[in-house]
């Protein structure tokens, strides 16, 4: 009987993992916000918009810009009032030419929760100097 158990234990979270799992799957498909790489230096949020609005109603464009220099890193994210023109834009643009570059369009995925590492102060990677040099 314990075998039974345990069996229908382990069939039970078997489908509710795989269910979660479609189920996050057609969230990430009916999102409506994208990624957009392989971007212009030129290109900024305005020719963003501009570029991605014959597809429906642009809630948000926006070139993401490198903090220490104020130049675009390159990419981009636009975010649809619906999924259908998200749908829509991510099959027309994807591998199109905007100002000169071609760019990559595809569902953005949702960044994970908690702190991000990497950059200067993530405190990995211990360089730090001192330390006897050659010994004489």
């Amino acid at each position: 009987m314990a075998l039974f158990n345990k069996v229908g234990s382990i069939l039970k979270q078997s489908v509710s993992q795989n269910s979660a799992l479609s189920m996050l799957n057609s969230v990430r498909y009916m999102s409506s916000k994208l990624f957009i790489g392989g971007l212009s230096y030129d290109t900024n949020d305005n020719s963003l918009r501009e570029a991605f609005s014959q597809f429906g109603e642009v809630a948000e464009a926006k070139v993401i810009m490198d903090r220490n220099t104020g130049r675009s890193r390159g990419f981009g994210f636009v975010d649809y009032a619906d999924t259908e023109s998200a749908n829509s834009a991510v099959s027309a643009m994807d591998g199109q030419d905007l100002e000169g570059r071609s760019i990559r369009v595809s569902i953005a995925n949702e960044r994970p929760p908690g702190p991000r590492s990497g950059g200067f102060a993530s405190g990995g990677g211990d360089y730090g100097g001192g330390g006897g040099g050659g010994g004489y």
